[in-house]
């Protein structure tokens, strides 16, 4: 029998203009119910134990491997509907899911399971002259939703991030996964319900009116931080509406820079990895700058490469020059475009201190590397690039919460406040004061 979608529910009720939903609200109802569920179920989590939630993380890991070919269906109708759509071969790469993926993200739970428990971790303990004592201890932030588009993995991910944290989460996928999500979502409820803890600790916004992401992202009683995760145009509108905090995953707009004593060969390598191994990804490389000492020596074989890998080339009047006709004339915007797919932009640069420049300048303060030999150059370069992750003699592919040991992440803030870089587990906590005494009081 053929598979088929659910119809398409409601537009989501506008508000009044003193904040409040207005009735009666076809979702709003809805809403309301899922992120009060959440916030009550949080509260039994953050007093459940380490062993408990590594139990469940195990569940929900076995649970995906089961339901596997079930996955794989939903999947495939998602997929499918965004051919049809005209989805770009990017948002398409994001969205399948295929056999080892699923048993990665099964994977990616029980590497969650087996990192350190953060809630209780006493940071910071002293005794003042009046005798009371001041323990400063990570608890969980509560109730993150998450807001995300494309990516079904997202779902299991976050869903495992915030339950090891001591979380409630809240999704809030794109209509283009929505039977993915629909069917991990369900998968996981029956996996936490199994061990004994609240179905109620992940919920799905399954409509795919966008109007609902508004009201999502102003549910203070509820909601303790919101995540947009996808296009900048979608994450900006969420800053602006939102009265929730909001840790934005900021756009990948990533530079390699090969040095003057870069090794060549590990040059190509890595200039070959970090935008072909998977373009439509936030730490693929978007712009490659050459130091003008190895441009010659470099850069024919890079375009040979690009060319056989499909790569369209946009290069600056010196990288044409030496590149040849393979290299279309790069326009200024080719500088300060995430491209998301087989294209890059080329620069010949004079110096180390021009490198820096140009990436401060243009790049998104996401993931950017330097490929050189010299330690006094990786030093400069480390030190003076200003992103929430630099690397050195290393793909900027890297930049992601398997890659550092982290099990998965929530995305990659490129803020500054509260937290920057990936966000794995430490980072969806926050801390409270416990003070103890016997009786002391204000003078």
């Amino acid at each position: 029998m053929p598979a088929t979608r659910k119809k398409p529910l409601k537009k989501f009720g506008r508000r009044k203009t003193d904040g409040r939903l207005s009735a009666p609200p076809s979702y709003g109802a809805e809403l309301i119910r899922l992120c009060a569920e959440a916030k009550e179920a949080s509260h039994v989590l953050a007093a459940s134990s380490a062993g408990l939630r590594n139990r469940a993380l195990s569940a929900m890991a076995a649970a995906l491997e089961k339901n596997r070919d079930d996955i794989l269906f939903k999947n495939e109708i998602d997929v499918e509907a965004g051919r049809r759509a005209g989805l770009s071969a990017a948002l398409l790469d994001r969205l399948a899911l295929t056999p080892r993926r699923v048993t990665d993200m099964a994977q990616g739970l029980r590497e969650i399971a087996a990192l350190p428990d953060p809630l209780g971790e006493v940071v910071g303990d002293w005794e003042r002259p009046n005798g009371i004592k001041v323990q400063k201890v990570r608890v969980p932030l509560g109730v993150v939703a998450m807001i995300y588009e494309a990516r079904p993995n997202v779902t299991v991910d976050a869903a495992g991030l915030c339950l090891k944290s001591g979380n409630a989460v809240i999704l809030r996928g794109g209509k283009e996964a929505v039977d993915s999500n629909t069917a991990l979502a369900h998968i996981l409820k029956a996996a936490l319900a199994g061990v004994g803890l609240p179905a109620a600790l992940v919920q799905l916004v399954d409509t795919t009116d966008r109007s609902v992401i508004r009201d999502l992202v102003r549910m203070d009683k509820f909601v303790d931080l919101a995540i947009p995760r996808g296009g900048e145009e979608m994450v900006n509108a969420i800053r602006e509406m939102a009265t929730v905090p909001v840790l934005a995953h900021g756009k990948g707009l990533c530079a390699l820079y090969v040095d003057k004593e870069a090794d060549l060969d590990m040059a190509e390598a890595l200039a070959v990895n970090a935008k072909v191994q998977r373009p439509g990804v936030c730490n693929a490389m978007e712009t490659l700058l050459v130091h003008r000492d190895v441009a010659a020596r470099f850069l024919p074989r890079l375009v040979a490469q690009y060319v056989e890998a499909g790569v369209k080339i946009h290069g600056d009047a010196e990288t044409r020059t030496i590149g040849g006709a393979a290299v279309l004339p790069a326009q200024p915007k080719d500088f300060d475009t995430e491209f998301l797919g087989l294209e890059a932009a080329v620069k010949v640069v004079g110096s180390l201190d021009e490198a820096v420049a140009h990436i401060n300048l243009h790049g998104s303060h996401h993931s950017d590397a330097i490929v050189t030999r010299s330690a006094e150059a990786a030093r400069a370069f480390l030190a003076r690039v200003d992103s929430a992750a630099v690397f050195h003699n290393v793909s900027t592919r890297l930049h992601d919460g398997s890659a550092f040991g982290l099990g998965s992440e929530m995305g990659i803030s490129t803020q500054k406040l509260h937290a920057r870089g990936t966000m794995g587990v430490p980072e969806l906590t926050t801390t409270k004061y416990i003070v103890c005494g016997s009786g002391q009081i204000r003078d």
